[in-house]
């Protein structure tokens, strides 16, 4: 159990590098402009937050709540999510860069992923079914074992899929990416 509760507060332009970041249950908070690098989130609780404009690279995250939680314009580098409380979790993410972290093993099926930058982001084994990846660079993003069903790739860029390790069953892709979705056997798409 966590010793603070903190409801409905704003947190705006603090650099939680300097100042210890209080451990507790936050509920319907807003963080813009904050500094949150390898800050230590275990065992805390976040219910409705939303986080704007915030550094939150190599944060740890070990059984920490994400439940309907909103990330605008963020830095989330390296953040292994799959040590978060994960049967909870659910997010929104916007144009964050989520370069490194990694969703192993997790259900994202109530989350969305909009315009990120997702470089060498792991979805080893996790379920994206009816998921949708728009906007999104997928420069290295590992895809093994992943439950892909119904997944619209139709505007995502950069990924390789290999399809006998995945399971692709009505996935979307449009003509202009589907070299991503061959690129193991070594064939030239012509336009």
């Amino acid at each position: 159990m966590n010793e603070i509760f903190i409801d409905s507060q704003e947190f705006n332009g603090i650099d939680f590098t300097q100042k210890p970041f209080q451990l507790g249950d936050y509920e319907y908070c807003n963080f813009k402009n904050c500094i949150f690098t390898k800050a230590d989130f275990s065992n805390c609780s976040f219910d409705e937050c939303t986080f704007e404009n915030c550094d939150l690279s190599n944060a740890l995250v070990y059984a920490t709540s994400f439940k309907e939680v909103v990330f605008n314009d963020c830095k989330i580098i390296g953040v292994q999510f799959e040590k978060s409380n994960t049967s909870l979790f659910s997010a929104t993410m916007k144009q964050c860069n989520l370069e490194l972290s990694s969703f192993f093993q997790m259900n994202l099926k109530h989350s969305s992923i909009e315009n990120c930058k997702m470089n060498s982001v792991d979805f080893t084994e996790a379920n994206l079914t009816n998921f949708d990846f728009k906007d999104c660079d997928l420069q290295g993003a590992i895809f093994e074992n992943t439950n892909l069903e119904k997944t619209d790739f139709r505007n995502a860029i950069n990924f390789k899929i290999d399809p006998e390790i995945n399971s692709i069953k009505k996935a979307k892709f449009s003509q202009n990416n589907l070299q991503g979705l061959l690129y193991k056997y070594d064939i030239v798409i012509a336009e």
